[in-house]
């Protein structure tokens, strides 16, 4: 039990070598992850010397389990992530033809892991389609159980199609399915308290980290009971819970209408000079161009899960692309959480040294920050920018920068450790 990472009064208690169980990943998994780990390996060291230590236990997930098992997805592994609280994960193959749609989809919902944490930040040097990517510093907070990821759907021509079509229209009074004959249904399930605990840790973080805004990312002028409902309950819960730490935008048109516009900009400057995070709301499609235009604007981002979907690759494209874009999939509430390499399994490149080990090497430094190991992390943030700057990179970088060395995976993590000063 020394090892193993606890939960007291809300908070983490870490010890000093604490168990992380790992799934290798399918495809180019088996590249990225000796690699990876080999960097966040030193890192600790550089920052500790040799008092702290992480004890690495490999689960297995995927085609490796199948062979093994016959399971994609053994109990024994989501009894690891149970037991020992916080691990990472290379990217999994969905199965073909199988029951399961999803491995990482079904990791997430079996252990209620319902923040998805995308930090988008750049890196001096790598190359950008926007024309000041040192402006874009943003972290999404998508929710990762609901909408679509409840997975509820019928195709057309099926019994429970059939049904769900003849509930909607006999029961309902559903009168405007275009071509009811052949229209397939998906169902979209949007919670008070999903939206609730999803918002809330967005808030939090932005107030731990002493960030500017919480921006409610949504299409409720479309949506008004789902995503319009995710907007007002969390202006609610800015307001009710948060509201001697926050100033809402919501507040701020109160102000406008029953006062003046001078008085509601004095109250909102107000609240930035007291350091109060400002909460305010975009609709999606036009956060998606807002966020290209004027990133400087957006800080934390609080959306569901379809939105979060788009916005992620978007923004990571904005820095360098997925291949050095790192995710987790948090439970702050009982603190589990699974750090994943954000991108695909990429076969056509698995075992050729290609592979751009840098999501998974990010997604380790925020495993690193999770457990409140700071040091260590700026080792590595630190060690990547002088390695950036030096233009040694691997093969998807490589093809966008002028005057760059290539690098394998391997090299690439060398590489990194050899400038950790």
């Amino acid at each position: 039990m020394d090892d193993i990472i606890q939960l007291v009064n809300g908070k983490l208690v870490v010890p000093d070598t604490p168990i992380i169980p790992f799934i290798e990943g399918d495809g180019i998994g088996k590249d990225i992850t000796e690699p990876t780990q080999r960097v966040i390996n030193a890192a600790v060291t550089a920052a500790y010397g040799g008092s702290r230590k992480l004890v690495w236990m490999e689960v297995l997930a995927g085609e490796k389990a199948f062979k093994a098992t016959g399971n994609y997805l053994p109990e024994e592994t989501l009894d690891a992530f149970r037991t020992y609280r916080i691990g990472i994960k290379g990217p999994l193959q969905t199965p073909v033809g199988e029951g399961i749609r999803s491995l990482t989809v079904a990791l997430r919902q079996t252990l209620d892991l319902y923040v998805c944490l995308r930090p988008i930040r750049w890196f001096k040097g790598v190359p950008s389609p926007i024309r000041y990517p040192e402006l874009v510093d943003m972290h999404i907070f998508r929710e990762n159980t609901e909408d679509i990821y409840a997975g509820i759907e019928y195709m057309t021509g099926t019994e429970k199609a059939l049904k769900f079509r003849d509930f909607l229209i006999n029961e309902m009074g559903v009168d405007k399915i275009r071509f009811p004959e052949t229209s397939s249904f998906g169902v979209k399930p949007v919670s008070k308290e999903g939206s609730e605990r999803l918002i809330r840790s967005a808030i939090e973080y932005a107030i731990g980290r002493k960030l500017p805004s919480v921006t409610l990312v949504h299409k409720g002028n479309i949506m008004k009971f789902t995503e319009g409902a995710f907007k007002n309950w969390g202006y609610d819960l800015a307001e009710t819970e948060f509201g001697a730490q926050t100033f809402t935008w919501r507040q701020y048109q109160k102000l406008e209408k029953e006062k003046s516009q001078a008085d509601a900009n004095k109250a909102l400057q107000s609240a930035k000079n007291e350091g109060k995070v400002i909460i305010k709301d975009v609709i999606t499609d036009a956060f998606l161009q807002e966020s290209l235009l004027h990133p400087f604007d957006y800080s934390v981002i609080a959306t569901m899960n379809l939105n979060g979907d788009y916005i992620s690759d978007q923004l990571a494209a904005m820095v360098g692309g997925i291949g050095i874009s790192p995710g987790a999939n948090i439970n702050y509430s009982g603190g589990y959480a699974i750090f994943e390499a954000t991108h695909g399994t990429a076969p056509n490149i698995a075992g050729t040294g290609k592979a751009n080990p840098g999501s998974l090497i990010l997604s380790g430094v925020m495993m690193l920050e999770y457990l409140g190991w700071y040091e260590a992390a700026e080792h590595v943030y630190d060690a990547l920018e002088h390695t950036f700057a030096k233009r040694r990179v691997t093969s998807d970088l490589f093809s966008m920068m002028e005057g760059a060395t290539l690098l394998t995976t391997s090299g690439f993590a060398d590489e990194i450790i050899n400038n950790m000063h």
